[in-house]
């Protein structure tokens, strides 16, 4: 069985990411799994503990039975409790150990992958004993590989793959929570638009509007009279939307015309991720 048209784009991304991140950290030396990444708390060692460990749960692996230790200051709510238990459990694994179990784990994800006959619809576990369709399922993880493999590459000094399959699906999950941001997070005034110019490797423009409602909408035209525009790079979208940077650090790389005050609250809210 080929995998379902809509898991395929999904798949793909995955695939060319996950490859990547493997590519990335085996030749690291013992000291180097310790680098510091921009996502917060996490070393590079964490980081592909988490991959091992979500895709694990993917496969229907049994979750790892652990306490975590009681001076973990970055863990602050049930969600990130839950994501640290696959990461705390790996945190003495050497580098070896870690190369081989995501290399095993990527065989075991790249065979149910090839034989998935399930519908996109049906419905899997999800973190924290919820359920999401599959097709979710598959997004999330496609979004997630990318995500940490731009952590990656920003620890190690290595850029690249701003443009890959995976940027696109980040674009789309970004975009899908921007009215949102705008509308209701930033509180964007009734009847009013707010125009995104990104630039670079994934470029798009997007205007959201605000109706008398309150409500948010996204649409690509363009708007005549915005209560402000924000025009930035991909890679600082990118950062920001993550929560891998405040909006201060990166002052000089976002353009803001008209309503400053409307903007840095848009800002202020960017981060998306948990």
């Amino acid at each position: 069985m080929t995998v379902h048209p809509s898991l395929q784009t999904y798949a793909d991304a995955w695939t060319h990411s996950i490859e990547a991140i493997s590519e990335l950290v085996q030749p690291l030396v013992e000291g180097e799994w310790n680098r510091a990444t921009p996502c917060p708390a996490w070393s590079v060692r964490d980081i592909v503990s988490h991959v091992i460990g979500m895709e694990c749960e993917m496969l229907g692996d049994p979750r790892p039975i652990h306490t975590l230790p009681r001076d973990l200051y970055h863990v602050r709510s049930e969600f990130a409790r839950y994501m640290e238990m696959q990461v705390d459990v790996r945190r003495h694994h050497t580098a070896p150990e870690m190369t081989s179990e995501l290399e095993y784990t990527i065989i075991r994800r790249n065979r149910q992958i090839r034989n998935e006959n399930r519908a996109p619809d049906t419905m899997v576990r999800a973190p924290l004993g919820a359920e999401q369709t599959l097709e979710l399922a598959y997004r999330m993880r496609a979004f997630d590989v990318w995500l940490h493999e731009q952590d990656l590459r920003a620890a190690l000094n290595k850029p690249g793959n701003l443009d890959s399959p995976g940027a696109f699906v980040a674009r789309d999950n970004f975009l899908t929570v921007l009215p949102k941001v705008v509308a209701k997070d930033a509180g964007a005034p009734p009847n009013s638009a707010v125009v995104f110019d990104v630039s670079g490797p994934v470029e798009f423009l997007r205007t959201v509007r605000v109706d008398a409602e309150g409500h948010g909408t996204i649409d690509g035209a363009p708007s005549l009279g915005p209560a402000a525009t924000l025009a930035l790079d991909w890679e600082t979208y990118v950062r920001l939307a993550a929560g891998r940077v405040r909006p201060a650090a990166v002052a000089d790389r976002v353009k803001i015309e008209g309503d400053a005050e409307l903007a840095a609250a848009i800002l202020d809210a960017f981060a998306v991720t948990p």
